[in-house]
């Protein structure tokens, strides 16, 4: 029998705490208390973790909970309509609350992975794409007559994946067990060769030499190592892993397994986004086929001592969990905050063992590279970005969909592919990436260029882009762990400042200290979040900056609203009751 990590002597902690969520519809204090005694964890890390992930709950959801996606191409405001409060009224439910009657709530979640599908919403954990005003009418009626989801119309829970560019990765299917044939017979030294020699760079954004993270954590120091798949894509307009879990999840776990042999790691765990829980039985009835191919147990191939084996976690609603070191402390079952690095997850990662992270998309490279060589894979993309990239693009366009191109295509090429003949900006990468206006539209994807994890948001010209901005704000604000300062008060000063432009109260040094403000996150914030996180507001002030200023008033006169600036303190306390609130005419 193979070894199994400690932390797994019981269900995984966030599918015991799901459980409890499905059964109670909230997690109440005694099922943490005894939760603390059978992981004999202390009860404050039990509490810490269901006050940090968005699904887990302390106060009772409806029995239909509703969450609205709130992102820029899946979210709830559509055609100058706000889907979420039309809903909310013909079900007279504040929003944010649960009825009195426990029937239903309705509340906002951050993207899930839907944007090409137009306004969507998860009901009980499952997407309903296609939202407008006549559709909502429908669910409001489904709810109120109680009818459960599996009897809703199935057209609304089909999510289908439209593919309108392949090229090297999605081309062709990975026969099962190829690559790592091709990797038996060369050995574990020459295939990381191959992979290095390829070029082949992580597929997140960052770019990091997949090969060399290989490497590295091959030569550490360590009793036990791991292979972590991130399957954790919360950037807003990205839902490429949702066309790769569906389509090659088996190229996918092949590339953890044959990084399994190369790194010598006998455990793999895939991490879940929670958005994508219903993918589970998929990913599951694949693990037993590869499990019954002998492509993962003991002894795979018949290659005496190569053993390995690959579980799935599912995370809970944290944007932060994609960043890899936050994932692996929540993979431990903790809340998702980063690590302080060094030292990197090569050396000290799952359990302080050493461990490789990489993305869904890197993993079916690296399987295919496996299989073809290294010249196969140079033959796509630049001197300095081998091979192709797979872009998730939504917005205003004909043609919302995934798209694979060879790195260096420009981004005025992808424009017109997709039918975005009116394109003001593009948003590349998501709410952390770049922000583009017209005058780069000649520019590439590429890691030297316009690096990107995949998310292409292209705004037409008649978007208001400031909303884009404050939408964007409102994003990071809320998806913060809070770990440092300057991130969490930093992002929540920057939404407070553009919703007090968009009240029309923004001086006229507004903008200036927009952008000092977003210096410090980008330049003083912890992890790759605050970096990043004042991104879309710096480059819209750089590239855009009448659609802020447009919004002054050089003879606004200041009024501090003291009521206001309390309503984060009655959050936190879970308090909105008279008492808490000030009375200013007094």
């Amino acid at each position: 029998m193979m070894n199994r990590p400690s932390s797994f002597a019981h269900e995984h902690l966030l599918h015991r705490l799901y459980r409890i969520q499905q059964q109670c519809r909230h997690i109440p204090p005694q099922a943490m208390q005894q939760v603390a005694i059978d992981y004999q964890l202390p009860l404050s890390q039990v509490a810490a973790v269901v006050e940090f992930y968005a699904f887990f709950s302390t106060h009772p959801r409806g029995r239909f909970d509703l969450l609205f996606s709130n992102c820029t191409s899946c979210g709830y405001l559509a055609d100058g309509e706000n889907l979420l409060q039309i809903l909310c009224q013909q079900l007279q439910v504040i929003p944010g609350k649960t009825r009195a009657d426990g029937l239903v709530s309705i509340g906002e979640a951050s993207c899930i992975g839907t944007c090409d599908h137009g306004p969507s919403m998860l009901v009980n954990g499952f997407p309903v794409i296609g939202l407008n005003a006549v559709k909502l009418a429908q669910v409001a009626q489904l709810v109120a007559n109680e009818i459960p989801l599996p009897q809703w119309p199935a057209a609304w829970l089909e999510i289908s994946d439209t593919v309108y560019r392949r090229d090297l990765l999605l081309s062709e299917r990975l026969i099962p067990g190829s690559a790592l044939q091709h990797a038996l017979r060369s050995g574990a030294s020459e295939t990381l060769m191959i992979i290095q020699r390829s070029g082949l760079r992580g597929r997140g954004g960052a770019g990091f030499d997949t090969g060399k993270k290989w490497q590295l954590c091959r030569e550490a120091a360590g009793e036990t190592r791991y292979v972590v798949c991130n399957a954790d894509e919360g950037e807003p307009g990205t839902f490429k892993d949702r066309l790769l879990l569906h389509e090659q999840a088996g190229a996918m776990l092949e590339g953890m397994t044959l990084c399994a042999r190369i790194i010598g790691a006998q455990q793999g765990f895939v991490y879940l986004r929670g958005e994508y829980r219903y993918l589970l039985p998929h990913l599951q009835a694949e693990l037993e086929h590869r499990r019954k191919l002998n492509l993962l147990g003991v002894n795979i191939l018949g290659q005496i001592g190569f053993d390995f084996d690959i579980d799935i976690v599912i995370g809970a609603g944290a944007y932060i969990c994609g960043e890899e070191s936050a994932l692996i402390e929540s993979l431990e079952g903790k809340p998702g905050i980063p690590r302080i690095r060094p030292p990197f997850p090569v050396t000290h990662g799952y359990l302080a063992q050493p461990t490789v992270v990489n993305n869904i998309e890197t993993f079916i490279a690296a399987a295919q590279i496996a299989m073809h060589g290294a010249d196969w894979f140079k033959t796509s993309g630049t001197s300095t970005s081998s091979g192709s990239k797979l872009l998730s693009i939504s917005g205003d366009c004909e043609k919302p969909g995934i798209y694979e191109y060879p790195f260096g295509v420009t981004i005025r090429q992808v424009l017109g592919d997709c039918g975005a003949a009116d394109a003001q900006a593009v948003q590349i990468g998501g709410p952390a990436g770049t922000l583009l206006g017209a005058t780069e539209f000649e520019r590439t994807i590429a890691f030297d260029d316009v690096s990107t994890g995949g998310s292409v948001l292209i705004f037409g010209q008649s978007r208001d882009l400031f909303a884009i901005h404050r939408n964007f704000a409102h994003f990071f604000a809320h998806e913060s762990c809070g770990f440092c300062a300057p991130c969490r008060i930093g992002t929540q000063l920057l939404k407070n400042s553009l919703d007090t432009i968009a009240a029309n109260r923004g001086s006229v040094h507004a903008l200036e200290e927009l952008q000092q403000l977003g210096k410090i996150v980008k330049h003083q914030s912890h992890c790759g979040l605050g970096h990043t996180a004042a991104n879309h507001v710096l480059d819209g002030l750089r590239q855009f900056p009448q659609a802020f200023s447009d919004r002054l008033q050089p003879q606004f006169t200041a009024r501090f609203d003291l009521d206001q600036a309390l309503a984060d303190a009655r959050q936190v306390a879970h308090r909105d009751d008279a008492a808490a609130h000030l009375d200013q005419k007094r």
